[in-house]
């Protein structure tokens, strides 16, 4: 079956817009390898893109239950393996590249591993990937018997976090971006909160999920800098709150937020809006 098809072997124009989407990065760095511009360091710059890449795949495979329920969207579901899938391979490129840099010296690879804490869960959170991308097949699913799957795949989370901790750690100086895929995370586990504890995601609750996902963010990149970097952790809360340093990435976890409880307000409104089946009249006698 091809990609891009649905179950009965028709064009899905949704699975095309996404395969076409994950494929569009992984294409951008071989172009930009092809004409020289990835810069001094092209394998380095490689090893970063492809490793950016499988996080914000990874959050958006997380994102995709909250769009059926939010969205009230059902068939964005048939995406979901797809994007992880994607999101494994491009971690499997991130290695790979790593071991294209160190000239296929594979003990040294190894050794680095072992020995460097950030590679070290790096590598296995490509292992895991890796696991949940061979095991996410119809085949496997039957074999595993539901329930097993279903667990074995509850390693997402987790995995999402290592690979956003390992992010943090091979980042230098500027943390802005890992920062925003925690809080991104944040939120995405916070639904799935809200979900587990019966609480209905309605606007109202989405819009409180996206303050608390913000502050949440802002809180743990203070932190993050005042025990990495020793930066008052004063000071890095009072950026979140002028924008002349730039739109801060708690900002933007709750301005996505917002975005959604706005889809869901939305989607309430037009719901009660459309019209519905004609009551019979039943006279009174």
């Amino acid at each position: 079956m091809l990609p891009w098809n649905d179950r009965a072997g028709k064009l899905s124009v949704l699975k095309l817009i996404v395969f076409l989407g994950i494929l569009a990065p992984g294409a951008w760095i071989a172009f930009q390898a092809a004409t020289g511009t990835l810069g001094s360091k092209p394998i380095t710059a490689a090893i970063h893109q492809s490793g950016d890449w499988s996080v914000r795949l990874l959050l958006v495979s997380l994102l995709v239950t909250p769009l059926r329920f939010i969205a009230d969207w059902p068939k964005v579901i048939v995406v979901r393996r797809m994007v992880g899938v994607a999101a494994a391979a491009y971690a499997l490129a991130h290695l790979l590249f790593y071991v294209v840099e160190q000239a296929f010296d594979l003990q040294k690879v190894a050794s680095e591993i072992l020995l460097r804490f950030y590679l070290t869960i790096g590598f296995v959170g490509v292992l895991g990937l890796l696991v949940l991308a061979a095991t996410s097949t119809d085949a496997m699913i039957r074999r595993l018997g539901s329930t097993t799957w279903n667990r074995l795949h509850l390693l997402a989370y987790p995995l999402t976090f290592i690979a956003i901790w390992h992010f943090f750690l091979q980042t230098k100086i500027d943390v802005s971006q890992p920062v925003l895929m925690l809080g991104f995370f944040v939120w995405l586990m916070g639904f799935r909160l809200m979900r587990r504890w019966g609480i209905a995601p309605r606007p109202l609750q989405l819009a409180g999920l996206a303050l608390i996902s913000g502050v949440a963010t802002a809180l743990l990149e203070a932190l993050w800098y005042a025990t990495m970097t020793g930066v008052m952790a004063s000071r890095i809360l009072l950026a979140n709150l002028d924008i002349a340093f730039g739109v801060r990435p708690s900002l933007w976890v709750v301005l996505a937020g917002l975005a959604l409880a706005l889809v869901s307000l939305v989607r309430l409104r037009a719901r009660r809006d459309a019209p519905g089946p004609r009551r019979a009249a039943v006279g009174a006698r």
